[in-house]
């Protein structure tokens, strides 16, 4: 029997942004560019990149910014086309036509699992995806991607993980894991026997950390009614699909391709040298610039 296809990804952008203040005092944090393109507009491609053609952003207050990102902008549009700017006029096209957009908003930032459990009405009875921006992954293989073809061999939940210092694990949710054979490969998916949200490294099952991209199905939203709060007193999508485990199957792709945390500062400064060095209009240049600087 076929598996449902994944036709709808959950981007939660409800967080404050803290760790970028004063920058996010005035716009979203999934707002700030890479190089020219907004955070969140990484993840958007890459799930449309993926054969994702639905988007649910879950927002918060503040996060006006985001809509008005993936909206239609009239004004813009009319003064690029009267001014013959048809590059840009055909960049500003791009992002408004790139997908469909719903929006559901999350009155207060009560965890990941509450972000998820907010869009349950839009998502409906289906498997979905779910996104991270703040988790830039450069890869040959869209990274959600790399998690479908493993949702349909096995039909279950798929988490995103890689491997991480152990020193680092109390940062990340971790996996207790097995490796199984999937498409032939090995080595790359494990099924998970358990999962932890921030352990201490000395407690940690292995080195293995979740990473923002997931496929769910929708018993989670049951799962996530199920758990009381937990890490920081929020409900914590790990500890549902920790209770979802009792009751089926979750597997784990330790994916192929390069994450940056932007939503660290040290991680986005990092993600903008790398993108801008990878730019065919810019990284000549600034490579050139990089190499003159007195370090």
């Amino acid at each position: 029997m076929p598996v449902a296809k994944v036709r709808k990804a959950v981007f939660p952008a409800a967080g404050l942004g803290t760790r970028f203040l004063p920058a996010t005092k005035a716009q979203p944090k999934e707002m700030l560019p890479l190089v020219d393109k907004p955070i969140i507009q990484y993840g958007v491609e890459e799930a449309l990149q993926s054969g994702i053609s639905n988007i649910i952003i879950v927002t918060g207050r503040g996060k006006s910014a985001i809509e008005d990102h993936f909206d239609v902008s009239f004004e813009l549009e009319n003064l690029l086309e009267s001014r013959s700017k048809k590059e840009l006029l055909k960049i500003v096209r791009q992002v408004s036509d790139l997908i469909d957009i719903s929006y559901i908003r999350q009155k207060e930032a009560l965890g990941l699992g509450h972000a998820v459990l907010r869009a349950k009405e839009l998502v409906g009875p289906e498997p979905f995806a779910t996104v991270l921006a703040d988790d830039v992954i450069d890869a040959a293989t869209p990274c959600i991607r790399q998690l479908l073809d493993v949702y349909e061999f096995f039909g279950a939940p798929v988490l995103a993980v890689m491997e991480v210092p152990k020193e680092a694990i109390s940062s990340y949710g971790c996996i207790d894991a097995e490796p199984v054979t999937c498409n032939g490969s090995k080595g790359q998916v494990f099924r998970i026997r358990d999962l932890v949200e921030k352990p201490k490294a000395s407690e940690a099952p292995s080195n293995l950390a979740i990473i923002g991209r997931y496929i769910l199905t929708p018993d989670i939203f049951d799962s996530i009614g199920s758990i009381t709060p937990g890490a920081g007193g929020e409900l914590q999508l790990t500890d549902a699909l920790r209770h979802q485990l009792r009751s089926r199957p979750l597997y784990a792709v330790k994916f192929e391709g390069k994450r940056y945390d932007a939503g660290d500062k040290l991680g986005f400064l990092k993600a903008t040298v790398e993108f801008a060095l990878r730019r065919a209009d810019l990284g000549a240049d600034f490579r050139e610039y990089l190499k003159g600087l007195t370090l």
